[in-house]
């Protein structure tokens, strides 16, 4: 009732792997003994067993094979914009750009086709580093926890902002933030766990940064 046709039966049989996939493997071999010549129109010689014997010059699925270039054609975060050209070792160049879309081969058909010249200087973007669209990013979803003294009086200061951002792992300037208009001064148990806003400018852009004021007792 649940038998097989005969060629299934065959195939199954001998074991064959019905998921078999051919590969593409080249080696460069030299015959360790030459074959003898033979006389211009004349019968060539038979060829004897140590004819067939080859010494392996180069395994080619060994060697290192040369990078792949590859012309972005949108804006990759902390890469580059559309256009550029980038150097890349094949694997990285397959599975992160080619496959997902974001490039495609710099080859001479494509360079003309999107009039893309290598040896022109890259146009300034908007961005000043291309990491600084992840930066804004990080920045964007960061709560600043700022601590200050429960006892002794205080007034909050950019210093105070840039000291937070560091232990945070950011490294901003004094001169890249704004405090609120409205100065902030302690101590003061009503502005607990307050959120508040100030300005940093990040490569010409300003964005706003959450700040939750704490105070800490100091003996």
């Amino acid at each position: 009732m649940f038998g097989f046709n005969p060629p299934v039966n065959k195939v199954i049989a001998t074991g064959y792997n019905l998921l078999y996939q051919q590969t593409r493997n080249t080696f460069i071999l030299k015959r360790k003994w030459s074959p003898p010549l033979h006389k211009k129109g004349g019968k060539p010689s038979k060829l004897r067993a140590r004819h067939f014997v080859y010494d392996l010059v180069e395994d080619c699925n060994l060697s290192k094979q040369p990078d792949i270039k590859v012309i972005l054609n949108q804006f990759v975060d902390g890469v580059g914009n559309a256009g550029d050209v980038l150097s890349l070792r094949p694997t990285k160049a397959y599975t992160h750009f080619l496959v997902p879309g974001l490039a495609i081969y710099a080859s001479p058909e494509n360079l003309a086709k999107y009039q893309i010249d290598e040896n022109k200087p890259k146009v300034e973007s908007n961005y000043s580093s291309p990491y600084v669209q992840r930066t804004l990013g990080c920045l964007s979803r960061l709560v600043l926890q700022i601590t200050m003294s429960k006892t002794q009086p205080w007034t909050l200061e950019p210093w105070h902002v840039r000291t937070s951002f560091r232990k945070a792992g950011f490294v901003v300037p004094e001169h890249a933030i704004t405090m609120p208009p409205v100065t902030i001064k302690g101590p003061d148990l009503t502005l607990q766990d307050k959120e508040f806003l100030v300005t940093v400018k990040v490569s010409l852009i300003i964005f706003k940064a959450f700040i939750l004021l704490q105070h800490l007792q100091v003996d």
